[in-house]
Order: C-alpha cells, then structure tokens, then sequence
C-alpha cells in the first residue's frame, strides 16, 4: 500500500451540510500533499451518505449501520490509514487552503512531536479555548467546574484547565488536544494503540492526548493557522444530557489514569459538579424556552391585581375572594396559552404577536366570563382595563429585555437584516436568488468584490479589504462569504477584524441549495435554504400542525365506536390515536416512496400523505407531491386531507 502525507478521519453523524463544507475545505487544502480522505458516518438519517456519494466520489465513505459513538468511528478508519500523519477532525470545521501544509511541515521540522491542535475559531470569529488544555488533575478540574477559572483566566493557577494565561497567538507545547482538529504521527498511534473505545464521546481526547505524553512524545498548540468549529452542531451543549456524558467521561479518565485516591476524590468532586452543572443548565434552559412565559403570566396577573385595587379604591365595592384566589391567576394563564398559539413566543419576538395573544386571550376569557355563574361575575371592566393593563406592561418589559439585550431576548423580525455578499459577480447573484426563495427580505444589500479592483459597473460598494469600513458606513447586521471566490484565509480574517458583536457570519458552498452559518456555540448553524418559503419546520407551522393533530385524536377517540367500523386497517386505528396523541406519529407526512427525504424538513412519520389520498403512484410524483408539502405548508390542507381521507386513519 502506497503511504499518503496525510489520512484526513471525519466521523459525522447528522450534520450533512456541515460535512459538505467541511469536505470543500479540505479538497482544497490537499492539493499540494498526498491526502487520503476517510469520512465515517455514524447512521446518520440526514441524507449524508448519499450526499457525500454524489458530490464526493474520491473520499473514502465508511457507512456505519448504528451510531457508533466518536472513538469506534475513527478507529474504523484509523486501523487502515496510510498517511505518515492521521488527522481527527470534525464535520463541523472549516480549514485554511494552507492548514495542512502548515502543520505537515512543522511535525516534520519537530520530530519529538506526537501530537498537534491549532487554533480554532467559532461561528463568529471569536478564539475557542479549547484549542489549548492542561491535563484535568482534580484540582484543574475544581478550578473549572467551580468557576475558578471563569473568573481568574490569567492566573498561572486558576487558568490551567484552558492554559488561558497562554498568548493564542503564540505557538505553546500542551498537554491536551481538540478531538475536532487532532494531528497524530502514525508512528506514535501504532506505539500508544487508538482511541479508548470505553469513551462514547468526550474525554477521548484527553486520554489520547495524555498517552502521547507518557509514550515520551510532546503536544503543540499550533497557532500558525486558523480554523472555523461550528461548535455546538454535532452535540448540543445545552442539554442536561451533555453535561452527564461530559463528566462521567472526566470519571473514566480519572480511574484509568489517577491513582486511587485521586481517582475517588475526583469522582466525588465530578458528582458534585454533575448536579451542580445540570441544575445550573436547567435553569438557563427554562430561562431560555419559558422565562418570557412565565413573566407574561406575572405581568398579567400583577396587572390584573392592580385593576382590582383600582377599581375597588374608586367604586368601593369589595372583590370576591374567589376572584383573586383562582379567576384572575386563569385570566392570566389564558393569555399566556392564547399567546402562545398565535405566536407570541415564536423567533423573532414581535410586539404584533404578543399584541394579538392579548386580544385573542380577552374575547376568549369574555366568553369565559359570560358563562360563569352570577357570584363569580364581579366586573367586566376589570378584565377590559386588566387586558390592557398587561398589554402595556407586557410591552414595556419586552422593550426593557430588548434594549438592554437581558437572557438573549431580541425584539423584531430577523428575515429583514442589512446585508453584505461578498464575492463574484456570478456568485454574489446565485446567492442572491437563493436568498429570493426563502422567507428573508433583506432591508439593504451591499455586494462586495473577492477582488482587489472593483469594476464599477457591476455594483460592487467595495472590495473584501473595505469589508470593515463598508460594514460600519453602511451598518451590515450579516456577512455571507461566498466560498467559490474567497479563500477561508480571508474569511477568517475578516470575521477576526470585523465587529463581532452585531455582526454575524455565513458561508455560501460552491454549487449548494443553502447558506449556512453558526451565532452562538449554544445553537444549531442556522441555514437559509429554498426550502423554507413556508417550510412546514417553522415554529408556527409546526405549531398548528400539532393543534390539528391532538384536535383529531380526540374527535377520533369520541367518534371511535362509529369510524372503527370504516377504517381500511381496523387494527391499527386506536393505536395511531394513541401514537399521534404522544407525538411519536402525526396524521399527515411524507409517502415515503418518493424516494430520498432527506433534504426536506424533518416531521414525525404520517399515518397517511397526500400522495396516498390521491392514489399516486410515480416515484417522481410523489417526490413533487412531498416537496409542495414541505415547502409551502397549511394547516387547512391538513385538515382537509385528513377529513377526506377519514378511512385511512387506521393507516394506508
């Protein structure tokens, strides 16, 4: 077998559109090396496999049949790579045209090294201090699970989980590498073995990284080149779940490394933090999802009280107490659900929606009202004046949370931003009718040059070198790169040099349906596809789909002694009621014979399509049929497919 310079290993698992990216970037970096490309799916439902097939043909696709976990993937290529170097790197990453030379050359030019990271760069251009780590001792880790740290990044102490006293500009020798940019000398990995498989994810990198040391070998945090990490895309930081496999891995680590004693003082501070961590993860999560909610349902009920007292002080009539016990906390609660279904709390925030949450909560609490027995009536004007009471407080601290940017809240429609292309002219108009056929209506767009001289009459405002000063002049909210035309080199740069703070960033691919980008490590990269004109993924589109669907369920199970009768699978009838009702179905979805669905928006699996109504049977039409639904989505059509096809609620 021929050896390569290098063996590039991904391990992907349901991040297709980042893989491709990723796959561009390092094509690009291979051309003056010898460069084997090995891409590990882990079971992935996205459509990966079949996209790196079609637009990937020369990299090496290993099709796992389940998720194997990160250190088994890239053991499945490791065993057979042929590379002098092998490189672990994450879908969910970018390179420089000259990342790989670089590296290559200094691991060449530092015979002791066994193992190499760079410096990674997120979604917005800010440095990742993981690119550089010390060993977590139990007292490294106590520094950092308690905030230490967080708080003392300088301190030669406080600071060695990061090694944040160290300039990121500076190349450093290391103890702990990235698992997302991880380069290995072959010789080291057939001396120290592969990645610990006890390790489903996290904490291989460490115990790799602390082998590569014992085996007399040094690590380097290199800082000659640059990468962007989509952190965040492959796994999701937020999740209670995340912080459990993160930690427990910190336990495993412990025990193979660290002698007993250590080994159970660290698992006793690991428990510690598990609970301390995941309680902390609750709260931000509950303050991310149902913070605005439950300071509505505040809002509305200290507005409610108010009009009471108010209206008490001046008519001298004396409220019920049943009135203040449970009526007016209803009152309140009804507007926060009314809120809900009609948007309020649906990305971006408007004042409309919640605006018409209120109005939509006070004919529904009047009717409410109308029905209640004489006692519990104590006065209309109360709810009047309490609903506008709660219109006007409940805007005046959207407008608070707004302006002072409190628990990431923003008010205001993100589809109308002020835009800068930066590119060819070819390129900069594919991307603009891309951007035509989705749900964004810029405000202002500003088409920038790759090129040094602007050729006046193709409209550009500038070049890529006056990105910073037409991005402040102009007051540009997002910047898309196109890929074709400008080097990652650039684009890094830029997003280093430009205000990351108000400016956010995507990549539009060569030849690619989407534009795609990452905000926040916290989030999943926001793409801006021809799917979404009215994709049925969007929140209020998924939102009334699943109002149709429970609607159904329970006019089903209330009319089941007479539709059993007619289903076309009597069998399955009540358990499709049961399923939808749960959400693990939904009445109406894709056929799947119309082939791959993997490039439209994810829906539970349909009990019936609209294919199936209409007796389609081509594999083309049915494709169409599925993409119409997904595109431009209407709860009134599922309804109606629903009522038409009443018979097959038992299933197709």
């Amino acid at each position: 077998m021929s050896t390569s310079d290098l063996s590039v290993v991904i391990v992907n698992y349901n991040v297709k559109h980042f893989l491709e990216q990723c796959l561009i970037s390092v094509i690009r970096a291979s051309k003056n090396l010898s460069v084997e490309i090995v891409v590990v799916d882990n079971h992935s439902l996205d459509g990966s496999v079949e996209m790196v097939r079609n637009k990937f043909p020369n990299v090496k696709l290993i099709a796992s049949q389940k998720n194997l976990g990160f250190s088994k993937g890239n053991n499945l290529a490791l065993r057979d790579a042929n590379g002098e170097f092998s490189l672990l790197l994450n879908p969910d990453t970018i390179v420089e045209e000259d990342t790989f030379e670089k590296v290559v050359h200094f691991m060449r030019e530092h015979p002791e090294t066994g193992g190499l990271g760079v410096r990674m760069l997120d979604g917005k251009g800010r440095f990742l201090p993981e690119s550089k780590r010390g060993l977590p001792t139990p007292k490294v880790a106590f520094y950092k699970m308690f905030g230490l740290a967080t708080l003392f990044p300088k301190s030669k102490e406080f600071g060695k989980y990061h090694l944040s006293f160290l300039d990121e500009h500076e190349t450093h020798e290391v103890d702990v590498l990235s698992g997302a940019f991880m380069l290995l000398r072959k010789t080291v990995l057939d001396k120290i073995g592969l990645l610990d498989e006890t390790f489903f994810m996290y904490g291989e990198d460490i115990d790799l990284s602390y082998r590569v040391q014992l085996a007399g070998f040094k690590n380097y945090y290199f800082s000659d080149t640059s990468i962007i990490h989509y952190k965040g895309e492959s796994t999701k930081k937020t999740s209670v779940n995340y912080v459990f496999v993160f930690y427990k891995a910190m336990v495993i680590f412990a025990q193979k490394h660290f002698t007993k004693n250590s080994a159970q003082m660290f698992g006793f501070l690991i428990n510690v933090a598990i609970y301390f961590r995941a309680s902390i993860t609750l709260l931000i999560n509950f303050i991310r999802r149902g913070f605005i909610g439950f300071l509505d349902f505040t809002v509305g009920l200290f507005a409610l009280i108010l009009t009471v007292f108010a209206y008490q002080s001046i008519s001298g009539i004396e409220p019920p107490i049943s009135l203040l016990i449970w009526l007016l906390p209803v009152y309140s609660g009804v507007w926060v659900v009314c809120g809900f279904l009609v948007g309020a709390y649906d990305k971006p925030t408007t004042v409309k929606n919640y605006s018409k949450g209120i109005a939509v909560g006070l004919g529904v609490i009047l009717i409410f009202y109308s029905l209640l027995p004489e006692s519990y009536r104590f006065s209309r004007a109360v709810v009047l004046f309490g609903s506008i009471s709660t219109l006007f407080f409940g805007i005046v601290f959207r407008l608070f949370l707004d302006r002072f940017g409190l628990f990431g809240f923003k008010l205001g429609s993100s589809s109308k931003k002020r835009f800068a292309i930066v590119g060819s002219k070819n390129e900069i108009d594919r991307v603009l009718k891309l951007l035509e056929q989705t749900t964004i209506q810029p405000d202002f767009i500003a088409k920038v040059s790759n090129e040094q001289v602007v050729n006046a009459n193709d409209d550009f405002v500038g070049s890529v070198s006056q990105l910073r000063e037409i991005t402040r002049i102009f007051k540009i909210e997002e910047v898309v790169f196109c890929a074709e035309d400008v080097e990652t080199s650039t684009i890094l740069e830029q997003m280093s040099q430009l205000d990351r703070g108000h400016i956010n960033f995507k990549i539009a691919p060569p030849e690619s349906l989407f534009v795609i980008g990452s905000n926040s490590i916290n989030t999943s990269g926001e793409l801006y596809s021809v799917l979404n004109i009215n994709a049925i993924s969007k929140p209020k589109n998924l939102r009334n789909k699943r109002i149709i669907d429970v609607m159904i369920c329970f006019s089903a199970l209330l009319l089941s002694p007479i539709l059993i009768w007619i289903q076309q699978k009597k069998s399955f009838f009540l358990s499709n009621i049961i399923s939808v009702l749960f959400a693990q179905q939904t009445w109406v979805g894709y056929d799947k014979r119309g082939g791959n669905l993997y490039d439209l928006p994810v829906i539970k699996q349909g009990v019936m399509s609209t294919a199936s109504l209409v007796g389609a049977s081509s594999s083309l039409e049915i494709a169409k049929m599925n993409l119409m639904y997904a595109k431009d989505y209407s709860p009134w059509n599922d309804l109606a497919i629903i009522l038409k096809g009443f018979k097959l609620l038992g299933g197709v």
